[in-house]
């Protein structure tokens, strides 16, 4: 299972965000492969060198970088190498009907064959039917998120979840 957190680019942009991941991995136990920081596009635009040190430092760490809501920002496909990022989550906005309008579903199988092509997890963010599920799956995606897997919940809520056997 991976934990997946936004992280804004303020946060990156500050001197401390690796040694505050590596104290909170430390208090929690959890594998840095099961921590997955999920940035914007925005954050890739220009030459931020602070930020592209920060995330370098933390890949180091062995965590794992998204590009949240792939596609709805800049885009620009050569900081895709540059940051080294591990997965692309493809926007809601996207996966919304993906089974009835073409050029959704278009871009949906572009985003998910370049991830492939790239050596890239896919991820779809906001799936709410067995439709949208059904469909992403043919088209190849990796992973989906949305309230077709489960609604917010409380804290409590997810710790049991976590403590429960998986289901088959």
């Amino acid at each position: 299972m991976t934990i997946a957190v936004n992280v804004s680019p303020v946060q990156i942009r500050r001197d401390d965000l690796p040694g505050r991941v590596r104290q909170v991995l430390r208090k929690t136990g959890l594998p840095a492969a099961a921590l997955e920081l999920e940035i914007t596009e925005s954050l890739m635009m220009g030459e931020d060198t602070q930020a592209l040190e920060t995330l370098s430092a933390l890949k180091a760490i062995g965590i794992k970088l998204a590009i949240d809501d792939f596609g709805t920002g800049y885009s620009n496909l050569a900081y895709l190498k540059r940051f080294n990022v591990d997965r692309l989550k493809i926007d809601q906005s996207f996966v919304r009907n993906i089974d009835s309008k073409p050029d959704a579903a278009a871009i949906v199988n572009a985003v998910i064959v370049m991830g492939r092509q790239l050596g890239l997890n896919t991820l779809a963010e906001g799936v709410e039917t067995e439709a949208e599920r059904d469909a992403l799956r043919t088209a190849g995606c990796d992973d989906i998120q949305g309230y077709l897997l489960g609604k917010p919940m409380p804290a409590e809520a997810i710790d049991a979840l976590l403590k429960a056997p998986p289901r088959a």
